[in-house]
């Protein structure tokens, strides 16, 4: 702010106490809540479980005021968005992330949260029912407040687990953060309290070898082995990986054959592919395209096809300075410090930087071993958190104005 001598003014830190007061008497409650989020297992691949979950949070959020709607993708589960204070001056303040989890419906016991020495466990209680939990905590304090300064809006995603592979859930997750001040995306956060700047992209392709099957005894020149054909590509697909620009080619899985005897007709890999720029998207794609061109044995052909992507979070000057001034809020508020790193595993963070709205990523609780049976969150980092992003929100003007 600029006062009568031209002179910039030192923002008004804004009293808090009272918000963050109600976050600890409201401790109990929520982590109620929390049991509730995860022992309602939302596994991507059962689109009316995650149905489940989101009809509860849908809910949740209706109660803290937000007008809800759901926003259809395709085949998978729905994009659950909600909107508080749509009348209410100023772009809005986003929370995001997603509501779907890795893990089969069943793997765990049934009614599987716990909390064990200050941890608490569960399918999907890191990665990433805690990051929603934080989101609707922040909320609900900001509305003890009476916070009326801006719109909040939530936008969760049905399929993000599964890279929204056959829907257009990344579309519209950007889509909806067009306009948005800001972006907390509400991912696993990191065990050591650093929030994520930037992210690899991730692109997805099967290739599969078609050979000619023959005994291998009887008529082992006759046949044409997709297996070895594979082989040689493999190599090559392995070669793509270069880390001086962080790109990177995984050979995740791989079948093909029917019997030992029999010279393979078929064989299938899926390959994982990082980067951290367009440009190493471009170089990635052209080298897959010439390497399933090349033939190494005469007889065999190969195709490839696109599997599923979630794009590159490319760190941006705007989302720097947003995650800045959040690491300045946290230190003048007295919380835990906060600082930040990019990461290699991709989010829908990339969509709503996509959408020209700065974000920063793995917002939500703390925690290791997502995806594992060990997955576990930091119960502290709930509250700790809900508190930055009330006070991140209640003085989002500074970052608004500069």
């Amino acid at each position: 702010m600029t006062g009568k001598n031209g002179m910039e003014e030192p923002a008004v830190k804004k009293d808090l106490s009272a918000a963050y007061a109600y976050i600890d008497e409201i401790r109990e409650e929520t982590l109620g809540l929390y049991r509730e989020f995860v022992n309602r297992e939302s596994w991507s691949k059962t689109p009316d479980k995650v149905r489940i979950f989101s009809d509860f949070l849908k809910a949740e959020m209706e109660k803290a005021g937000f007008e809800c709607r759901y926003v259809p993708v395709g085949v998978n589960a729905d994009t659950l968005v909600g909107v508080l204070g749509k009348d209410r001056p100023g772009k809005p303040i986003l929370f995001c992330g997603h509501m779907d989890t890795v893990f089969p419906t069943g793997m765990h016991p049934e009614n599987p949260f716990k909390i064990v020495d200050g941890k608490a466990y569960g399918p999907g209680v890191l990665d990433m029912k805690g990051g929603i939990l934080i989101a609707l905590t922040t909320v609900k304090a900001l509305n003890r407040i009476g916070y009326d300064e801006r719109p909040i809006k939530f936008c969760f995603s049905g399929d993000e687990e599964i890279n929204h592979t056959g829907s257009q859930g990344a579309e519209v997750m950007e889509a909806e953060a067009k306009g948005c001040l800001c972006a907390f995306n509400m991912e696993t956060g990191m065990i050591d309290n650093y929030l994520c700047t930037g992210r690899k992209g991730c692109l997805r392709y099967t290739v599969e070898v078609d050979g000619v099957e023959t005994h291998s005894g009887n008529d082992f020149q006759g046949g044409r082995s997709a297996i070895a054909e594979m082989a040689y590509k493999i190599i090559d697909f392995h070669n793509m990986t270069d880390l001086s620009i962080g790109n990177t080619c995984n050979i995740g899985t791989i079948s093909g054959g029917t019997v030992p005897n029999a010279v393979p007709a078929h064989c299938e890999v899926v390959l994982d592919m990082r980067y951290t720029t367009l440009s190493g998207k471009e170089k990635l794609l052209a080298r897959l395209d010439e390497i399933c061109k090349k033939t190494y044995i005469d007889g065999t052909s190969t195709k490839y096809a696109f599997l599923n992507k979630l794009d590159v979070f490319e760190t941006t000057d705007e989302g720097m300075r947003f995650f800045e001034y959040v690491r300045g809020i946290a230190k003048e508020y007295g919380l835990p410090e906060v600082n930040g790193r990019p990461l290699g595993g991709g989010s829908d963070a990339a969509s709503t930087t996509m959408a020209g709205v700065p974000t920063i990523c793995s917002c939500g609780v703390r925690g290791q071993w997502n995806h594992t049976m060990k997955e576990y969150a930091v119960v502290d980092s709930i509250f700790d958190r809900s508190k930055m992003y009330v006070a991140a929100v209640a003085n989002s003007d500074q970052f608004a104005q500069k």
